[in-house]
């Protein structure tokens, strides 16, 4: 048996897993990735939608600098919503880790402080 199966500590591979921290570039790049793209789908299916229906994606233009409801539009507003998806993406992954330590850290101490409660009443 390895010393880690044996140890009161180790946690089973499931929880391990859900406790991991999340690796903020890689959400990020995730989440950036989908907001781009989600952006640039939105302004093509736009551009083919009769009657000038769709239109009302150029509000976006307030947001992202040089965005037009345009091929050339497409492409920005896929470069800025990959930027603000990453900044999110990474943003919510630093939160997630920081609670679950946080809240993991404050069971910890509970948990000793528990078991060393009656350590008096041994002596």
């Amino acid at each position: 048996m390895t010393a880690s199966s044996d140890s009161p500590d180790s946690l089973p591979a499931p929880a391990r897993l859900a406790f991991a921290p999340l690796h903020k570039r890689a959400f990020g790049m995730a989440i950036g990735l989908v907001t781009g793209g989600v952006i640039f789908l939105l302004t093509v299916m736009a551009l083919y939608l009769p009657d000038g229906r769709g239109r009302d994606l150029g509000l976006l233009a307030a947001f992202f600098s040089g965005y037009s409801v345009s091929w050339t539009g497409a492409l920005i507003g896929f470069a800025w919503g990959s930027f603000v998806g990453f900044i999110a993406g990474w943003f919510l992954a630093f939160c997630r880790n920081l609670v679950l330590a946080l809240s993991l850290a404050y069971i910890r101490a509970r948990m000793e402080l528990k078991a060393t409660r009656d350590i008096l009443d041994h002596i």
